[in-house]
């Protein structure tokens, strides 16, 4: 599921909640990475608005992932 803005990011959040906990985490270790490369292509384009868009996407997915590790 590409993750392109924050509504995604949010979407993709609650449609993984269903999946076990090791399927999650994964899920957001994959779209994190995908995340950061993006990052980093705005970033070397000088898209601030596109770099502050993946941060605030990395943002969910780090509080998630978060909420997660203290489940395990």
């Amino acid at each position: 599921m590409p993750i392109d803005n924050e509504q995604q990011a949010i979407a993709a959040i609650e449609a993984w909640r269903v999946e076990p906990l090791r399927a999650q985490l994964r899920y957001l270790r994959e779209a994190r990475d995908s995340l950061e490369l993006s990052a980093m292509y705005y970033d070397q384009k000088g898209n601030d608005l596109g770099a502050a868009r993946v941060s605030r996407c990395l943002a969910l997915l780090q509080t998630r992932q978060n909420e997660l590790s203290t489940q395990k």
